[in-house]
Protein backbone atom coordinates (compact mmCIF):
# COMPACT_ATOMS: atom_id res chain seq x y z
CA UNK A 1 0.00 0.00 0.00
CA UNK A 2 1.24 3.41 -0.85
CA UNK A 3 0.17 6.46 1.06
CA UNK A 4 -1.68 9.07 -0.93
CA UNK A 5 -0.26 12.58 -0.66
CA UNK A 6 -2.45 15.03 1.19
CA UNK A 7 -3.74 17.89 -0.94
CA UNK A 8 -2.64 21.36 -0.03
CA UNK A 9 -5.22 23.26 2.00
CA UNK A 10 -7.20 25.62 -0.19
CA UNK A 11 -8.70 28.86 1.00
CA UNK A 12 -11.63 29.44 -1.33
CA UNK A 13 -12.28 33.03 -2.23
CA UNK A 14 -9.24 34.36 -0.38
CA UNK A 15 -6.51 35.11 -2.93
CA UNK A 16 -3.32 36.76 -1.84
CA UNK A 17 -3.91 40.50 -1.61
CA UNK A 18 -1.75 42.74 -3.75
CA UNK A 19 -0.05 44.39 -0.76
CA UNK A 20 1.02 41.02 0.62
CA UNK A 21 2.46 39.95 -2.74
CA UNK A 22 4.30 43.26 -2.95
CA UNK A 23 5.68 42.86 0.55
CA UNK A 24 6.86 39.35 -0.28
CA UNK A 25 8.51 40.41 -3.54
CA UNK A 26 10.08 43.70 -2.38
CA UNK A 27 13.47 42.34 -1.21
CA UNK A 28 13.98 40.48 -4.47
CA UNK A 29 12.84 43.40 -6.61
CA UNK A 30 14.99 45.88 -4.68
CA UNK A 31 18.11 43.75 -5.10
CA UNK A 32 17.43 43.26 -8.81
CA UNK A 33 16.95 47.01 -9.29
CA UNK A 34 20.08 47.70 -7.24
CA UNK A 35 22.19 45.38 -9.37
CA UNK A 36 20.81 46.81 -12.60
CA UNK A 37 21.42 50.40 -11.48
CA UNK A 38 24.96 49.60 -10.42
CA UNK A 39 25.70 47.92 -13.75
CA UNK A 40 24.15 50.87 -15.57
CA UNK A 41 26.45 53.14 -13.57
CA UNK A 42 29.44 51.08 -14.66
CA UNK A 43 28.38 51.25 -18.30
CA UNK A 44 27.87 55.00 -18.02
CA UNK A 45 31.60 55.44 -17.35
CA UNK A 46 32.23 54.31 -20.91
CA UNK A 47 30.40 57.42 -22.08
CA UNK A 48 32.43 59.67 -19.77
CA UNK A 49 29.77 60.04 -17.08
CA UNK A 50 30.73 59.77 -13.40
CA UNK A 51 30.68 56.38 -11.71
CA UNK A 52 27.69 55.35 -9.58
CA UNK A 53 28.91 53.90 -6.29
CA UNK A 54 27.26 50.77 -4.88
CA UNK A 55 25.87 52.77 -1.93
CA UNK A 56 24.38 55.44 -4.20
CA UNK A 57 22.87 52.70 -6.38
CA UNK A 58 21.38 51.08 -3.27
CA UNK A 59 19.71 54.30 -2.11
CA UNK A 60 18.36 54.95 -5.60
CA UNK A 61 17.14 51.35 -5.84
CA UNK A 62 15.16 51.62 -2.59
CA UNK A 63 13.04 54.37 -4.15
CA UNK A 64 12.90 53.01 -7.71
CA UNK A 65 11.94 49.53 -6.49
CA UNK A 66 8.54 50.69 -5.16
CA UNK A 67 6.80 51.16 -8.53
CA UNK A 68 8.65 48.17 -9.98
CA UNK A 69 7.49 46.08 -7.03
CA UNK A 70 3.89 47.16 -7.61
CA UNK A 71 4.12 46.09 -11.25
CA UNK A 72 5.68 42.75 -10.27
CA UNK A 73 2.89 42.15 -7.73
CA UNK A 74 0.26 42.92 -10.38
CA UNK A 75 1.92 40.52 -12.79
CA UNK A 76 2.05 37.76 -10.16
CA UNK A 77 -1.57 38.43 -9.14
CA UNK A 78 -2.66 37.96 -12.78
CA UNK A 79 -0.68 34.74 -13.03
CA UNK A 80 -2.27 33.41 -9.83
CA UNK A 81 -5.74 34.39 -11.03
CA UNK A 82 -5.17 32.65 -14.35
CA UNK A 83 -3.88 29.52 -12.58
CA UNK A 84 -6.98 29.41 -10.33
CA UNK A 85 -9.45 30.02 -13.16
CA UNK A 86 -11.66 27.02 -13.95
Amino acid sequence: MTAKPHPLPQTEGAPWPLWRLGLLLYPFVAMAVWLNLFMLGLMATWMGWPNLSPIAALFAALAVALPVDYLAALWLRRLLDRANAP
